[in-house]
């Protein structure tokens, strides 16, 4: 059986960032994922996807996203149920994320936190030799 979602979206709010008992980090976002195609009005409808991310994964996106930014979630759906202050049973379905993918660069989008400075890569000369391989456009897949 599979259970897999991928996911690409903006971030509706700055994500919240909770421990447990045990002092495991987990973050919730909603995430707003574009339908690919269009309603009556001629306009794309959105989708709002709770999205739980747990451990380092979970401090690096309350970290490093916030509202207004662009990721991508790699995961699974989830659902479950639980019982409210009245006693009343909600449900819930979400994709709990094994991966979260920041897709645009440090800075770009206004909204966002400051990043701490950028760490100097270990091995420069590796990007250097970079510049040196020869690929054909026909190769590239996209």
């Amino acid at each position: 059986m599979i259970n897999r979602a991928i996911l690409v979206g903006v971030l509706t709010k700055n994500p919240e960032l909770r421990h447990t008992s045990n002092d495991i980090a987990v973050t919730t976002f909603t995430l707003a994922v574009n339908r690919p195609f269009k309603n009556q009005q001629g306009e794309n409808d959105v989708d709002f996807i709770q999205c739980v991310v747990w451990r380092r994964q979970a401090e690096n996106v309350a970290q490093y996203v916030s509202k207004g930014s662009l990721v991508g979630v790699d995961g699974r759906i989830q659902s479950r149920s639980y019982d409210d202050q009245d006693g009343n049973r909600r449900f819930i379905t979400e994709i709990v994320a094994y991966s979260v993918q920041f897709l645009e660069p440090k800075g770009s989008n206004p909204t966002s936190r400051e990043a701490p400075p950028k760490r100097e890569a270990p091995q420069k000369e590796k990007e250097e030799d970079l510049d040196s391989i020869d690929i054909a456009e026909d190769d590239l897949p996209f």
